[in-house]
């Protein structure tokens, strides 16, 4: 009984460490894929291209899921799940997000995206009724403070850059609220086919809304240069699937609070994509912001408390 314990840390370790490299692989693709998203933005408005590069995405992982034989018919129950996933995932995220781009810039939303472990743990909290502490909240305000530097410093009217940063928070809270939904379907539905139901379901919808929003846009696709597709390919399969894929799983691993702590890192990764693929300037009103915004994802998320309260126990006499 003694060697018990001790066994079982040494096979979780291993599996737990998987999880968090996984998560570290998909900000990376994540925070490249904004740069990618707004060079994609420079030759097709934003919703027709959101609604292709989302079914293609939703096709790449039904193949990958096909060839591992997991894909299934969802349940009724099941399909709750998927529906709500798809309007906040896929419709509402992707839609506001690529408005958003098509009025700031990749900076500006690497930003703002950053508040997203913030709110997912925010978000946990209030929906479980577990609610957050002094020290969560206190990093809530701060993670706001840093986003206030950045959107709001120009002192200008909600127009123009400030709508599109406004709507690049829209897209992070609907994702952030998906996070509690595919954590919840995770008890019987596996997230990598809940991925695959969500993005073909909600690119769909995009599509019609590309329709009434964007006439006639479709036709723009026969006369992108060849770079448009070598692009739109990589932030398809890459970025939206197999990152969309490995997240979810992950989530329904360890939970949607210790995923989003990996998001902070989306932030970073973005920011140096922004600044070298877009050449766009990180001025030092970005670097104070983020280092609020970090600050926050360290308060807010609970990460300080947790630290604190493992290294009491240590010092206490055993």
């Amino acid at each position: 009984m003694l060697n018990y314990t001790p066994t079982i840390t040494r096979k979780k370790a291993p599996v737990m460490w998987k999880i968090y490299s996984l998560l570290t692989i998909v900000m990376l693709l994540w925070g490249l894929n904004l740069p990618m998203l707004k060079y994609l933005l420079t030759y097709m408005n934003p919703v027709t291209m959101t609604a292709l590069r989302v079914l293609s995405a939703g096709i790449a992982v039904f193949i990958i899921l096909g060839a591992l034989k997991l894909v299934r018919l969802p349940t009724k129950k099941e399909w709750t799940y998927i529906i709500g996933g798809a309007a906040l995932n896929v419709v509402l995220h992707h839609y506001f997000l690529n408005m958003g781009l098509f009025r700031t810039t990749g900076t500006n939303a690497s930003l703002i995206l950053g508040t997203g472990p913030v709110l997912t743990a925010i978000c946990t909290a209030l929906i479980l009724r577990n609610y957050p502490t002094k020290i969560q909240w206190i990093g809530a305000l701060i993670g706001f403070i840093g986003i206030g530097s950045v959107v709001l410093a120009a002192g200008e009217k909600l127009t123009g850059l400030q709508l599109g940063d406004a709507f690049i928070f829209f897209a992070i809270l609907a994702q952030v609220l998906s996070f509690l939904v595919i954590a919840k379907s995770a008890r019987t539905l596996d997230p990598r086919l809940l991925t695959a139901y969500m993005l073909t379901t909600g690119s769909l919808i995009l599509f019609v809304i590309s329709l009434i929003q964007e006439p006639g846009e479709l036709i723009k696709f026969t006369t992108v240069p060849p770079s448009f597709w070598t692009v739109f390919a990589a932030s398809a399969l890459l970025s939206t699937a197999v990152g969309h894929m490995l997240y979810n799983h992950s989530i329904g691993q360890v939970g949607p609070s210790k995923a989003a702590i990996f998001m902070n890192l989306n932030t970073l990764f973005s920011l140096a994509g922004s600044a070298i693929f877009l050449g766009e300037i990180i001025t030092s009103r970005h670097l104070f912001g983020f280092i609020l915004i970090i600050i926050g994802v360290i308060l807010g998320s609970g990460a300080a408390e947790d630290l604190w309260k493992k290294r009491k126990i240590k010092a206490e006499p055993s």
